[in-house]
């Protein structure tokens, strides 16, 4: 049965909040995290992109939080500037007059991010940044009541473990932390019982429901030669915005102007991007001025844009949690979406692992994925898969 955020302890004031936005019911994720986390308990949960559990913490957040609190007194970690400021919004957007919201992430000045840092009561962070201020004694947390680590799987692969350890030793024993991940396998579920005490357990898999949209996966064979040809073919088909994956801030910024080339227009995001130049290559994308965007992994965290309709892995992840945050891009506000992996002769082994534990399984039982001719193509849709016929040269 559908619970209600009022079943689930919620305030009147922030259920109110929500209708406004047009949230009605919580999101499954929602409704195994919210009831504890409103009641101070510690939460460990393994929550995929997409799943909401950003109003998971940030409705804990902004009741727990009075705005007489010492400030700061609730830390937010994200690996990206981008999630940053994403996640602050959703906090935002539901707290009280009077409880006030701030980011701190690289690429802007450090001295104008201080002083918003130190008068906020909710602190939206990425890790490196808000070492910076930390070392400089431009900010303290001896105040926090709350910390959360959103998407801390990927703050690990992106090597923020130290940076992160040095904050949470700045941080209240006495505290409540809430640890989000899409995985709590090894490294990550030794990480999450360190930095929480006693935590409630809740898991929560992708949403399925017409908040979705169906996401049909694609596993592309080509050539080295004919890689960038066919994928600027499939960029000239019929679609929305595309999000096209590659490994290196290198490879995006080549692949730009190999596009180019091929008349289609894309823009690059990557780390080595100032902030003014990313707000002005997302605006860009979004407007649908160029509708490919060409991004590194890390660039990427934190863009949900519902028009995207095509993910595109060039350079295919190593891993399937990387393979899950990519194509979880796109399939969202109950639209369609295709994930599409350009898989070289030499890839197809470690892609058939990936998509396997990924939730491909059915699909690579037999045999794996054998080399196909250019082109061809291998196909699944909820659990249905098939190598199809060549792809069309025009249309995806």
């Amino acid at each position: 049965m559908q619970q209600s955020f009022s079943s689930l302890g919620v305030p009147a004031r922030i259920v109110d909040a929500l209708a406004e936005r047009g949230i009605q019911t919580p999101f499954p994720i929602q409704e195994r995290v919210l009831r504890d986390a409103l009641a101070g308990r510690d939460v460990l949960a393994k929550a995929p992109t997409g799943s909401g559990k950003t109003l998971s913490f940030a409705i804990p957040i902004v009741e727990r939080i009075d705005g007489r609190d010492e400030r700061p007194a609730a830390v937010v970690l994200v690996p990206t500037r981008e999630l940053a400021t994403q996640v602050a919004g959703e906090i935002a957007a539901i707290a009280p007059s009077g409880i006030t919201v701030a980011t701190v992430y690289g690429g802007v000045p450090l001295h104008a991010q201080a002083k918003r840092a130190r008068t906020a009561h909710v602190l939206v962070a990425t890790p490196g940044r808000l070492n910076d201020l930390l070392e400089r004694r431009a900010v303290a947390l001896e105040h926090v009541k709350i910390l959360v680590l959103d998407e801390a799987d990927r703050m690990l692969d992106m090597g923020f473990k130290p940076q992160v350890d040095r904050i949470v030793r700045h941080v209240p024993k006495a505290r409540q932390t809430m640890f989000f991940s899409a995985t709590l396998d090894s490294t990550v579920g030794e990480l999450a019982g360190a930095y929480t005490s006693n935590p409630v357990r809740c898991e929560a898999a992708p949403i399925a429901t017409a908040d979705q949209g169906e996401v049909e996966h694609r596993f592309v064979s080509v050539k080295p030669d004919d890689k960038v040809g066919t994928l600027a073919d499939l960029l000239r088909g019929d679609r929305g915005l595309a999000l096209v994956f590659v490994r290196t801030k290198r490879g995006a910024d080549r692949l730009v102007k190999k596009l180019a080339f091929h008349q289609v227009d894309a823009v690059a995001l990557h780390g080595d991007l100032s902030q003014g130049q990313r707000e002005r290559a997302l605006r860009r994308f979004e407007s649908g001025k160029a509708s490919t965007l060409v991004a590194t992994d890390v660039a990427a965290r934190g863009l949900d844009l519902a028009d995207i309709t095509h993910v595109i892995n060039f350079d295919p992840p190593a891993e399937h949690s990387g393979y899950l945050h990519r194509v979880g891009r796109t399939g969202r506000a109950g639209r369609s979406g295709v994930g599409i992996t350009l898989v070289l002769p030499d890839q197809q082994s470690d892609v058939s692992r990936v998509a396997r534990l990924a939730g491909h399984t059915e699909q690579f039982a037999s045999g794996g994925m054998q080399v196909a001719p250019p082109r061809r193509v291998y196909s699944s849709r909820r659990g249905r898969s098939k190598w199809g016929s060549p792809a069309p040269r025009r249309k995806i």
